[in-house]
């Protein structure tokens, strides 16, 4: 009997679990490694030392901001994983699919450290972040829709799940309109909502989207 081999490829979430942490593990290192201290040889007193922290602060802003990018993406997808009774061929490829956004953000990274001041590097910045969205979006409704989710998942998940994805995304493209006025404040307001998502199920009533 011949068996149709979409049938049985890509269906242990675990295996696409352990693949998930070791990409994010490996993406959150090198944006680490893009961190260089000020250059030694010109370093002769403590001023010295504080301006040359000072030139290297934008791209430990750029880190924290990746970072916590990262840090959420991880957690969203974990969630999904979480709740997933087996996944398929599919699924399995939507999820590499937005793992590839995630191995992009070290770059978009680099470039928005070497080019703070340009609106194109924070736009190609937030594109990778909406695809990440997207493809974390699509994985969610895929796995809803062919039924791949535990037979105990509370039904007000599937909407919550979905919910927290799109309200986020809006948020990003609403911060992002303030780069026509000033390509740093919309910077600082990405990474104060990304804390705000961190630090939410205490304190703010955004972790109950």
């Amino acid at each position: 009997m011949s068996i149709d081999y979409n049938q049985i490829a890509g269906r242990s979430v675990e295996r696409i679990a352990a693949l998930s942490d070791g990409l994010f593990a490996i993406a959150m290192t090198i944006i680490v490694l893009e961190l260089h201290t000020p250059a030694a040889e010109i370093i002769r007193s403590e001023s010295d030392l504080w301006h040359g922290l000072i030139e290297v602060s934008p791209k430990i802003l750029m880190f924290l901001m990746s970072f916590l990018t990262l840090g959420i993406f991880w957690v969203g997808q974990q969630t999904q994983l979480n709740h997933l009774a087996r996944a398929d061929r599919n699924l399995a490829w939507l999820h590499l699919a937005f793992l590839f956004f995630v191995s992009m953000v070290a770059f978009t990274t680099k470039l928005l450290g070497e080019f703070m001041g340009f609106r194109l590097a924070l736009v190609i910045y937030w594109l990778n972040i909406l695809m990440l969205g997207v493809a974390l979006w699509l994985g969610w409704r895929y796995a809803v829709a062919a039924g791949l989710l535990k037979e105990d998942t509370p039904p007000q998940l599937l909407a919550a799940v979905e919910r927290r994805i799109v309200v986020y995304q809006a948020l990003y493209a609403a911060c992002m309109l303030f780069a026509f006025y000033s390509v740093p404040l919309s910077i600082g307001l990405i990474v104060l909502m990304q804390l705000n998502s961190a630090v939410a199920p205490k304190i703010w009533p955004l972790s109950k989207i």
